[in-house]
């Protein structure tokens, strides 16, 4: 008897997105469920190899490809690792577990959702693009019982027991009226060669009375010699490992020979995946021992700054039976790490030697790649070196810590930064002032991380990283007229205790040439944009930094209020206009105003009186 499960709503919605939003490209499913074949068979030959109780494949691993035009059938069949009920419940019946929400929101949000089905792995049911009924017949490897797993992608599922003499999984898809095209074996071949061709198990196609037909190479790709492969073998199978559609920005073919033998195929993909920033994310190595896949979760062979790094890595010198749960505590793994970086390092250095190119990169990646300089001690200069970084004498271009001292001046001895939420805003930061005037460049920092790696790198080849509020030795020559002493400290004294609670600090400032006044922190204590980014993000609501409030003594308007101040009668207008410029003060850090009702109606205040007189 079946027993009949229904599919959860989200599960509804997301299925009837894949039939009708990604439909116009509904061959994808083919590649989808060679890939999920492949896998099974990958599982299967680690398993025989490291369990001898296991019973091993009467028949080469291999992939089926069974066309019936009678019946308008196509059957997916693989001798892999095969599922039991849990497996085709958990895996077959629930769709994308860690993405399905985001793949509602992407797909809602993109007209052309073309690529999402690899990013968001609803991999299997890609098949309901062609398919109005899909069965599963299936034998798992350790198990004497067959499933058979039935849906029509629209009421829910039924599973029951079967029989199946072999292990493995087939899947016949009942395509529909429009799919025919899914049984001509022209068709299938050419999707074949576009998507599958570097699968390392033979696919084979079943030509009923004619026999059969291995369609593919069915070679390991990073096994051959470069030689010998052209770029089109590498994007294709670029788009295998990663399930994308875009070029590869760079890829990286590699042997290392020596006292640990091992072969690596990297890609660095052109766009930055959906997942990239989420907590449980894994690095994307598939790593193999003699062409055997082990492992596709081994935490240490790439550091986790490189997460977007895709591939594969193979060594002769790991032993088979390794632990996949100690692969990480693997000193062999720790030395095919350092050898990995330290050539991705390389190459990346070459690439940036073209700006532009190395743009794109640093557009989709650099947020991640910076993590490296907080977290990975070893090679943090070298991931600086190859960091690159808006500044106020290039806030369009990309600028290099190389290029940044290169056009120091010589008196200059320190890496000037300032952090925020975006490089147009910190630009015009009243705190960069003196900066413009003196002609010295200054980092805009305005990624998270960057208020981490700047407390980790302290200097760079020989110069120390600053926060521009640390800039006390800097002397700026003014020829203007200051602020009366006496009426100065007043007006400082009276603001003090107007703003207690916004500021903490009222001081005069030097540093200052433009604006009349600026906010900062305590040298030492938490900046400002890291208490915004701590807020945004609920870890803290409250904060002991000690606010600044930093006026220019030199600016007409403090000149003006330190005049006013010695009259009582203006001591109402003179906090008028202070707490104005307080609020403003705030705004140019990117902090909103205390209170926007009473902001809006002193600003009103003063632009009437100033239009009147």
């Amino acid at each position: 008897m079946a027993e009949k499960i229904e599919f959860k709503t989200e599960v509804n919605k997301l299925l009837d997105i894949v039939i009708n939003s990604l439909y116009s490209e509904k061959y994808i499913f083919l590649r989808e469920l060679i890939s999920n074949a492949s896998d099974a068979l990958d599982k299967r030959r680690y398993w025989t190899l490291t369990n001898p109780n296991l019973e091993k494949p009467s028949a080469p691993y291999r992939v089926v490809l069974t066309p019936d035009k009678d019946h308008n059938t196509l059957t997916i069949s693989d001798n892999g690792i095969g599922m039991n009920r849990d497996d085709l419940i958990n895996h077959i019946g629930t769709i994308a577990k860690s993405g399905t929400a985001e793949f509602l929101q992407n797909a809602k949000d993109n007209a052309s959702a073309v690529d999402l089905i690899g990013k968001f792995g609803v991999g299997f049911y890609s098949a309901f693009m062609v398919a109005s009924s899909v069965e599963i017949i299936t034998k798992r490897a350790d198990s004497n019982s067959a499933y058979k797993w039935t849906s029509d992608g629209v009421n829910g599922f039924e599973i029951e027991e079967t029989e199946k003499k072999e292990t493995g999984t087939d899947i016949k898809l009942f395509l529909k009226e429009d799919a025919k095209d899914f049984t001509d074996t022209i068709y299938l071949r050419n999707i074949i060669h576009t998507y599958s061709e570097h699968i390392d198990y033979p696919i084979v196609l079943n030509l009923g009375d004619a026999g059969e037909e291995t369609v593919n190479t069915a070679s390991a790709l990073w096994t051959r010699n470069k030689a010998d492969i052209t770029e089109k073998q590498y994007k294709d199978f670029y788009q295998h490992v990663t399930k994308n559609f875009d070029d590869p920005w760079m890829t990286l073919h590699f042997k290392a020979e020596g006292s640990l033998e091992y072969t690596g195929l990297l890609f660095v993909p052109t766009k930055a995946p959906y997942d990239l920033f989420q907590p449980d994310r894994l690095t994307g190595i598939k790593l193999y021992v003699n062409k055997v896949f082990i492992s596709d979760k081994v935490e240490g062979l790439m550091p986790m700054y490189l997460r977007f790094v895709k591939g594969v890595i193979d060594s002769a010198d790991l032993p088979l039976n390794i632990s996949r749960e100690m692969l990480q505590h693997n000193a062999l793994i720790a030395k095919i790490r350092q050898g990995v970086v330290s050539r991705l390092f390389k190459e990346l250095k070459k690439k940036a030697e073209n700006k532009d190119d190395y743009k794109t990169f640093w557009n989709a990646f650099g947020i991640a790649f910076k993590e490296g300089i907080y977290e990975d001690f070893t090679n943090r200069e070298e991931v600086a070196e190859l960091s690159r970084f808006y500044t106020t004498k290039s806030p369009d271009e990309l600028t290099s810590l190389d290029e940044y001292i290169a056009n120091m001046d010589k008196d200059q001895k320190d890496i000037y930064y300032i952090t925020g939420d975006d490089a147009k805003t910190l630009f015009c930061n009243p705190q960069l002032d003196a900066f413009k005037q003196k002609n010295i460049e200054v980092l805009l920092l305005t990624d998270p991380i960057d208020e981490f790696w700047t407390q980790t790198l302290l200097s760079y080849k020989g110069h120390e990283l600053k926060h521009i509020s640390q800039a006390k030795d800097l002397k700026f020559e003014r020829t203007e007229a200051k602020a009366d002493e006496k009426g100065l400290k007043k007006l400082m004294e009276n603001m003090t205790e107007w703003f207690k609670g916004e500021a903490g600090k009222v001081e005069a400032t030097e540093k200052l040439t433009t604006s009349p006044a600026s906010l900062t922190v305590e040298n030492g204590q938490m900046s400002i944009h890291l208490e915004r980014l701590m807020r945004n993000h609920q870890q803290q609501t409250t904060f002991d930094s000690t606010r600044i409030l930093e006026i220019n003594p030199y600016h007409p308007l403090i000149i003006k209020l330190v005049e006013l101040i010695k009259d009582k009668s203006k001591e109402q207008e003179v906090k008028d206009a202070s707490f104005l410029i307080l609020e403003q003060a705030k705004i140019a850090e990117g902090e909103a105003v205390s209170n926007p009702s009473l902001f809006n109606e002193k600003l009103s205040e003063f632009i009437l009186k100033s239009l009147v007189a």
